[in-house]
């Protein structure tokens, strides 16, 4: 195969991770990738329950959420087509504390059994090192999220979130309801309401009937400060092209 048909071939891949990933990696996995949909609220990964497929999602927004004892969920992370679920398999662990859903439909993605996706991380060094660059970006993201909800006021923290979105997403149309807003950023219902009123002030979003429109993002990084923006950029230096830089060859 020539270098034009891997580039095409590769081009082809809507998951970046496994667009990323080298001919030879990707032979690996293909045989054993299945296609399936991703409808809102769909369970990738169970709370306690050993996780059994590995999905990449080629569209869409998945929440990595904790769960309280007295119930409440709190969102800790979130990836679309630039990721994979299961990092506690990554890891090592058969399991997670964590459960991990879809939030906005993504259309497909493609997911394999965990056993075979052991298999070709025991056989390449190089897929290994490239799984261990996402979860690493991921514990970058984590550790910004912490940041935001410390420091951040409540028109910061949704600006990251709102452009955390737009990053997994082809448009600046976003199907997000209020409530979901309110459990991105841990906040009342009430005050998402409220910041989401300060921002169409100033003109950064419009928001109408569930769907928020990003207007300025340049407003938006602005109001999310150093909170936003470096889980990026590593994931770029690491992995390859994300976010406001992706432009998509499907």
């Amino acid at each position: 195969m020539s270098q034009n048909d891997q580039d095409q071939n590769t081009n082809k891949r809507a998951n970046c991770l496994l667009a990323a990933m080298s001919e030879a990696d990707y032979a690996l996995l293909s045989p054993h990738l299945e296609t399936v949909s991703l409808e809102r609220e769909k369970v990738l990964v169970e709370i306690g329950k050993p996780i059994s497929h590995c999905y990449f999602p080629e569209g869409g927004i998945a929440s990595i959420v904790a769960l309280s004892e007295e119930g409440d969920r709190t969102e800790v992370g979130i990836f679309g087509s630039e990721g994979v679920s299961a990092i506690p398999f990554l890891l090592g662990s058969d399991r997670s504390t964590n459960e991990t859903f879809i939030q906005v439909d993504g259309a497909t993605a493609l997911r394999i059994e965990v056993e075979k996706f052991r298999a070709a991380l025991e056989h390449s060094a190089s897929l290994k090192e490239l799984m261990l660059h996402y979860v690493y970006t991921m514990t970058v993201q984590m550790s910004a999220s912490v940041v935001s909800n410390a420091r951040l006021q409540i028109e910061g923290r949704l600006a990251r979130w709102l452009l955390m979105c737009r990053d997994r997403s082809d448009r600046d149309d976003i199907k997000l309801t209020h409530e979901f807003m309110a459990f991105m950023i841990g906040a009342q219902r009430s005050g998402v309401t409220l910041a989401l009123h300060v921002l169409e002030g100033i003109g950064t979003i419009r928001s109408a009937r569930g769907v928020v429109t990003i207007l300025d993002r340049d407003k938006l990084v602005e109001l999310a400060g150093d909170s936003y923006g470096e889980a990026e950029a590593e994931y770029r230096r690491l992995i390859g092209p994300f976010g406001n830089t992706l432009i998509r060859t499907l």
